[in-house]
């Protein structure tokens, strides 16, 4: 073990004494000593002001997460020092364990206490460096406080965001007080893999509200091991993944079948009892359909009326929904205005009749409920079905109202291919003539020809579109360099025109 490896253990070594263990500075410049005297060990005699400061510090003095001064304070109307945030994220997160890159850092010596922490945040990139410099004791800032949190619990920044806005503190430089309640709340945001139900209840005919005493791992939020760790009594299944909701601790939106209105339903999870709630028979409320394509239609909902796409509120997709993201309390309102939940349509389906006609049942199209930045959910027809221009056609659902339920379809023209390239021995890009402005690729397929009349089939991959060009995956085989394929598009969803494509 070399010098600094031994000087990191040591400090390591003796922060791991005991809850005690309190890391005293004689001002904010200097750096910090260690008692370890049994009275160090309660917070100090002076308790902070505001109630809720209080119980955060005193909880994580308790459990050796964060210390007192030299004067036997815990100084939470000081400001913290970055030095000081990297200790507690450290210590908040458990840090110890994880591998991080070997980092050089021009302020930082192998003496100072916050060493370790500090060399182990950078090495994480937790915190940043500036040119080879930690500036250990600069005051850390809301905004940065934020970043720091975010990327240690893994957790999307509007959450840790909404969490520090509840502070209330109108300054740019937040104290360790402050840091403290953040914290607090972030432990209780740490995944578990001994998560239990705390309650249950329908929001809408395909939508549960389920809280958990603390986040699940991503092991247990997989659809798959949710499907079968979460059992629903009278024949209720889960139609995906659960789903974290923006802003809260452990509250998850689960879509499930379609319930029935009145019925009692019994959950569990783990095998374990969880909870029961009463099936609600209440539809999402939708304005009306719109064909999109000679085989597709999509069903509006509008944010207007109250009711929001659940991408739009959930953990996992808030960073990239820009300003639409928000956050629902407990009680599925914002602005003081209460929201209806559209949950995944994953395995959705709806029932349309031409006027005259037998009833077709159109699927839900992957990965285009709110893509184009509209609540938009499109269907397809049976695969061969087409819609004839000039017939009226009625849209039911046992999981949506409509307020207009029919539409007179029209003819429209083919999206046409104009070219396409090999990114990989397994993928290529294709590009429309036009920009179709919308996820038109979603579930299409093209078929490769070789001059022999081998053929490959590619599916479009969801959610790749750039404009005018998506990437489609082969599902067999691979691309031979050198070979021309004739690019057919499958289906008649669109047509192409001498198109070839050769691999390198």
């Amino acid at each position: 073990m070399n010098s600094r490896a031994r000087k990191i253990a040591a400090l390591l070594a003796v922060t791991s004494l005991s809850a005690g263990v309190f890391p005293i500075l004689a001002s904010q410049a200097n750096a910090a000593a260690y008692v370890t005297t049994a009275a160090s060990a309660t917070v100090p005699a002076v308790q902070p002001a505001n109630p809720q400061i209080e119980a955060a510090i005193r909880e994580l003095n308790s459990l050796g997460i964060m210390q007192g001064y030299a004067d036997r304070s815990m100084g939470e109307h000081r400001v913290i020092s970055r030095a000081e945030l990297a200790t507690l994220v450290y210590n908040t997160f458990g840090l110890a364990d994880k591998t991080s890159e070997a980092v050089s850092l021009a302020d930082v010596s192998d003496e100072a206490w916050y060493a370790p922490y500090v060399l182990k945040l950078a090495g994480l990139g937790i915190m940043e460096s500036d040119n080879g410099r930690f500036n250990p004791q600069s005051p850390v800032s809301g905004a940065e406080l934020v970043q720091v949190i975010s990327k240690a619990m893994q957790r999307d920044v509007k959450s840790v965001q909404h969490w520090m806005n509840a502070l209330g503190s109108e300054t740019a430089s937040v104290t360790r007080g402050e840091t403290a309640v953040l914290l607090q709340t972030a432990r209780k945001a740490i995944p578990s893999a001994a998560a239990q139900i705390k309650s249950v209840k329908a929001l809408n005919a395909i939508t549960l509200v389920v809280t958990f005493d603390k986040p699940l791992t991503a092991a247990d939020e997989a659809f798959a091991k949710a499907q079968t760790d979460l059992a629903i009594s009278g024949g209720l299944t889960l139609t995906n993944m659960p789903r974290l909701k923006t802003g809260s601790i452990a509250t998850y939106i689960i879509p499930t079948s379609v319930q029935q209105a009145g019925t009692a339903y019994t959950l569990s999870y783990k095998g374990q009892p969880a909870g029961s709630f009463e099936g609600s028979g209440t539809k999402v409320n939708m304005t009306a359909p719109t064909q999109v394509t000679n085989d597709t239609f999509e069903i509006e909902a509008l944010k207007e009326n109250g009711v929001v796409d659940y991408g739009y509120i959930i953990s996992a997709y808030s960073g990239g929904r820009g300003a639409n993201a928000f956050v629902l309390d407990d009680n599925e309102q914002a602005g003081g205005r209460t929201y209806q939940v559209i949950s995944s349509m994953q395995a959705r389906q709806v029932v349309i009749t031409p006027a005259g006609g037998e009833p077709m049942v159109a699927k839900y199209v992957p990965f285009t409920q709110s893509t184009d930045g509209k609540q938009e959910p499109k269907f397809r027809l049976p695969e061969g079905a087409a819609l004839t221009p000039g017939v009226t056609y009625t849209v039911s659902s046992d999981w949506a109202s409509l307020d207009e339920a029919s539409f007179v379809a029209e003819s429209f023209d083919a999206l046409q291919i104009a070219n396409a390239r090999a990114v990989s021995e397994t993928s290529l890009e294709v590009t429309l003539a036009q920009d179709p402005g919308d996820e038109l690729f979603s579930g299409r397929s093209i078929t490769l020809t070789a001059p022999g009349g081998d053929t490959l089939t590619a599916t479009y991959k969801y959610s790749s579109r750039k404009g005018a060009t998506g990437t489609f995956d082969l599902v067999n085989g691979q691309l031979t360099p050198g070979t021309v394929y004739t690019v057919t598009p499958a289906g008649g969803w669109a047509v192409a025109s001498s198109v070839t494509v050769t691999p390198q």
